[in-house]
């Protein structure tokens, strides 16, 4: 039996394992099997996940300790093949962690976390497996294996250097110390937020909802409603709550509170407080790269990123700053003017920014965000993705009989997704719309199985998951232009799993600065006719959506751009300027914070997009850890794009474009160098000048090339 057959034979063998708790059972069912979520119990967690690490332990030993030389098959394949119970477990680990967390849940995360470090660090840190890693990474450099298999070993190899594989054994023990350190501090830094999210609600009476449009009045009647609290309205905390109460109240002590209250979550002194946690966070990431030979955590972390370094990140984000401070005073001017000829008798504050920028948006443009709303029914938006996904990628999207397939909350819908013109079935993409209580705040997508094809071809599971509030019984879900925006951003993650072409699982993996350009890059058809004249109809009528509207819609894209760039530029460089700092002069990091806007001309009349003691991203774990600025470098790329399509013959429906679109940039995934991938879409580079023309900024004289 060659060493192949001998691998794949254990990984058979721990596939036909009869486990008996059924977090670790292979799925089955149609589709290629789906996740037993109709059978998840938080009791068999634990022991699920310590026994699929376990296992996946004892394959890569067997992998470590093989005596025949290393090769890509017995090596590098042989770990592919590897910890499949672990995926699944991780799977349903998902779930409860983000969309169904409890304080039962929490207590399980604490004391599971700490051991899914040692487990990861034994893996990373095993001498024996990395010096057949190496053996075949060196090989490889002399005779080149196939494109696909060389990007493996290259990202393997990369991977298990840069996380200590070649550190002294003294070395490795306190870099594997610090990362337990750290898994106990993220799960901790993570549930402080949930916690102030899920502690502070407003609740109103009947006198306080002056300006509330009718629809968020029902919402906010039933999130009272469903926290025991009839009669009254629930301002919950969370974005989706909070955006459209500062929009449109008309109470400004209570604006006030609710902003305070948003920007203030786990930062009020308490049990809740992450601010230490900042601190201990830091310091062990500085100490951790230290034993590695770099200056800082941000040199470590983008040398695979496609800035390669700190310096060029900060380059794009110093050439767009300034242009959003003129364009911020330009609107903090119109709002405060407006409120004067109302006698308002104020200065403009952070909590009045989105109310007037309203009345500036009618005053401007003539342009109500809540009649635009009505035009943004959930439903319809959802069978836009759709039309869209058919007209670029050639899928269809088909919903599954309830029942067939199993969800974890009734909210939950499913959809099969197949090829237009084959009919071969590509997935399931999995829907959860609404907020609730234990579900982490924002938007995002995720996988349950990714596409490969090196043990025979696997349908994709897909899912996305928002946090829209949920419409009183008989109502239409109605959200705002952003949030339907952002509804077709995380749709073009799921396009990116649905549309992937790769052999292997690592290939799937993403560089987080280019992985948000396709996501971003979908954005765009929620405007174009096509979507606006099929999908946009008002929720009373049932009439597309008028020319006058569309034409004011388009002639005020750039409205706001001040707040919109600042406010998450203001997040991007806080992130890069703690982490190319050095910790010990850091100190608090309310003062840091603080401070470091100052230096950076932070309008007063703004407030990070996410302060310091919320961002998840950077501090709840390390995948967006001075990676926060990639959804700018990643929005360079989407403008320059973008005018590909609106060049086009076609505009945004050009199918050669589109062609090109999912051949370069969606199906490889990370089987090709993204600069490379970009290059072979568009024929060149991307450069800024789409980027500042998009956002109405000033495009700088000198073409900025990335």
């Amino acid at each position: 039996m060659s060493a192949q057959e001998k691998n794949q034979h254990a990984t058979e063998m721990t596939e036909k394992q009869n486990f008996s708790n059924p977090l670790l059972q292979k799925w089955n069912g149609p589709y290629g099997g789906v996740p037993a979520f109709n059978k998840m119990d938080l009791q068999q967690l634990k022991p699920a996940m310590e026994e699929a690490m376990k296992l996946h332990l004892e394959q890569i030993e067997a992998i470590a300790n093989n005596k025949k030389p290393a090769t890509f098959e017995n090596t590098i394949l042989a770990m592919e093949s590897a910890g499949k119970p672990l995926d699944r477990v991780f799977t349903y680990y998902g779930i409860w962690s983000s969309n169904l967390s409890s304080p039962e849940f929490r207590e399980i995360q604490q004391v599971l976390a700490p051991e899914i470090s040692d487990y990861s660090s034994k893996i990373s840190q095993n001498e024996k497996l990395f010096k057949r890693i190496k053996a075949v990474y060196d090989k490889s450099k002399k005779e080149p294996l196939e494109a696909d298999q060389q990007r493996v070993v290259q990202l393997i190899y990369e991977n298990f250097a840069m996380e200590g594989a070649n550190l002294d054994a003294k070395a490795k023990e306190r870099y594997a110390a610090i990362n337990k350190e750290l898994s106990k501090l993220y799960t901790d830094f993570s549930n402080n937020i949930l916690a102030d999210e899920e502690n502070y609600v407003e609740y109103l009476n009947e006198d306080q909802l002056g300006g509330l449009p009718d629809s968020f009045v029902k919402a906010a009647a039933k999130a009272a409603q469903d926290r025991d609290h009839d009669g009254e309205y629930a301002i919950t905390n969370s974005r989706s709550s909070m955006d459209p109460f500062l929009t449109y109240s008309t109470e400004r002590e209570l604006r006030e509170k609710v902003w305070k209250t948003y920007y203030s979550r786990a930062d009020n002194g308490d049990k809740y407080d992450n601010n230490e946690n900042i601190v201990k966070i830091l310091k062990l990431r500085d100490e951790r790269v230290e034993l590695m030979g770099y200056d800082n955590f941000a040199e470590w972390r983008l040398q695979n990123r496609m800035a390669k370094n700190p310096e060029n990140a900060m380059n794009l984000m110093n050439a767009v700053w300034p242009a959003a401070l003129a364009r911020v005073e330009e609107e903090v001017a119109d709002m405060q003017a407006l409120a004067d000829a109302e006698d308002a008798n104020i200065t403009i504050k952070p909590w009045d920014y989105r109310y007037y920028a309203e009345k500036v948006r009618k005053d401007k443009y003539d342009l109500d965000s809540d009649e635009v709303k009505q035009y943004l029914q959930l439903d319809n938006l959802t069978q836009a993705l759709f039309f869209t996904a058919g007209e670029l990628f050639n899928f269809d999207f088909t919903p599954v009989e309830e029942g067939s397939v199993p969800v974890f909350h009734p909210d939950v819908k499913v959809w099969e997704v197949t090829d237009k013109t084959s009919k071969k079935l590509i997935g399931l993409w999995y829907l959860d719309p609404y907020g609730r209580k234990g579900k982490r705040s924002g938007a995002w997508a995720t996988t349950y199985r990714s596409y490969t094809n090196y043990e025979g071809e696997e349908t994709v599971l897909a899912s996305n998951n928002s946090n829209f509030v949920k419409p009183a019984s008989g109502e239409v879900s109605l959200v705002s232009w952003d949030d339907a925006e952002t509804f077709f951003h995380e749709f073009g993650h799921a396009l990116h799993f649905l549309s992937a072409d790769v052999k292997y699982p690592t290939l799937q993996s993403g560089v987080r600065d280019y992985t948000e350009f396709q996501s971003q890059l979908l954005e765009r058809w929620l405007s174009t006719d096509k979507v606006i004249e099929k999908f946009l109809l008002n929720a009373k009528t049932g009439e597309p959506m008028p020319a006058e509207l569309v034409a004011k819609i388009k002639k005020a894209s750039t409205f706001n751009q001040g707040f919109a760039t600042t406010e998450f530029l203001a997040s991007a460089l806080m992130d890069m300027k703690y982490h190319t700092t050095d910790p010990d002069k850091i100190g608090d990091p309310r003062t840091f914070e603080k401070e470091t806007l100052k230096d950076l001309n932070m309008p007063e009349e703004i407030v990070m997009r996410h302060r310091s003691p919320h961002f998840g991203h950077v501090f709840s774990g390390e995948g967006y850890a001075t990676g926060y600025y990639g959804y700018l470098w990643a929005d360079v790329l989407t403008a320059d794009a973008a005018e590909a399509f609106a060049n086009a013959p076609g505009g945004f429906y050009d199918k050669e474009v589109a062609h090109k679109l999912v051949k370069f940039l969606f199906a490889p995934r990370n089987a090709m160098d993204p600069a490379e991938a970009y290059k072979k879409f568009r024929g060149r580079d991307a450069n800024i000048d789409a980027l500042m023309r998009d956002r109405g900024f000033p495009v700088p004289a000198k073409e900025e090339n990335k």
